[in-house]
């Protein structure tokens, strides 16, 4: 949860305790729930008066997220066509090879110790 192993979660637990003591915490819970809920609420009323506001319009949220959808799958074949995987496995295998070589001019043969 949020990256919190089991000791560090106990321990922000006994921090709290402390510094806010055990009858100040269901009220603390209580405020955070209501801020939660109203925080719900409110994203609820933004989402529904987007969705009016596009309806109105005549706009349909569907079509336009289908429409980005295809968009994105176009490039992606275009991008799989332009650079084949196979072209940049051997442009990167004779790269390495090209700088073996370049290294062995200047240093020798590379041997591996064991």
């Amino acid at each position: 949860m949020f990256g919190i192993g089991g000791g560090e979660f106990i321990l922000i637990i006994f921090m709290v305790l402390m510094l806010f003591g055990s009858d100040k915490i269901p009220e603390i819970a209580r405020t955070l729930g209501k801020m939660m809920r109203q925080l719900k609420h409110a994203t609820d009323d933004i989402k529904s008066e987007i969705q009016k506001s596009a309806d109105a319009n005549g706009l349909d949220s569907q079509s336009l997220s289908s429409g980005i959808s295809q968009e994105i799958q176009k490039v992606k074949q275009d991008f799989n066509e332009i650079v084949k995987p196979t072209d940049l496995d051997t442009a990167f295998k004779t790269e390495i090879e090209n700088t073996k070589e370049d290294i062995e001019q200047i240093t020798g043969p590379i041997k591996r110790q064991l």
